[in-house]
């Protein structure tokens, strides 16, 4: 048996084979790429991780090792695409809402200070119950099914109650979206 049969079969010898032979390789050609010693490393993971994921539909053309390059390759690829896209929506944002390049931190402290007082504002805004629902998922991290439970009420209303809390935070915070994305973006 070769070496993709034997991951085929969910062999984890094969697997940890594999993963002890090409890991530091194939994380250095990734920092080749993307010049970047954590992320090369983490791409490495990630071909390895999904090699595991998909191996009873793995269908290898040529060598494994040229499969597991061309595999890294294309995440890497991928990685570059993906971080000049962000790069061009910072810079568009930034062109045209050029207060928000302002390199005077107080300046940040301030907005960020006014953001939280507008999104405290929008919970507030919320009926009770909604935000009651909304607080024991998002900032409690209760399941669905816990805050049902919990509140004695159904699953249902749950999601209901979310969907609305989540549509009305969006319609009130729809002016701090563009900041809020180039925020977590910049820090």
């Amino acid at each position: 048996m070769n070496f993709v049969e034997l991951l085929r079969d969910g062999d984890e010898n094969a697997y940890k084979h594999l993963f002890t032979t090409f890991y530091a390789p194939l994380a250095a050609y990734a920092f080749t790429i993307l010049q970047d010693e954590v992320l090369a490393k983490e791409m490495a993971q990630t071909v390895f991780f999904n090699l595991w994921k998909k191996r009873e539909k793995l269908s290898v053309l040529t060598s494994l090792k040229s499969y597991l390059y061309r595999s890294l390759h294309n995440a890497c690829m991928d990685q570059l695409r993906s971080r000049k896209y962000k790069r061009r929506y910072r810079l568009h944002v930034l062109h045209h809402n050029p207060h928000l390049a302002s390199p005077d931190l107080s300046q940040d402290k301030i907005e960020l200070g006014e953001l939280q007082s507008k999104i405290q504002e929008a919970l507030l805004a919320l009926p009770a119950d909604c935000r009651t629902i909304f607080q024991l998922s998002r900032f409690e991290e209760l399941s669905y099914a816990a805050i049902a439970s919990q509140l004695g009420i159904s699953v249902k209303t749950v999601e209901t109650q979310m969907g609305r809390a989540l549509k009305r935070l969006r319609v009130s915070l729809a002016s701090f979206i563009n900041l809020i994305i180039l925020f977590l973006w910049l820090y």
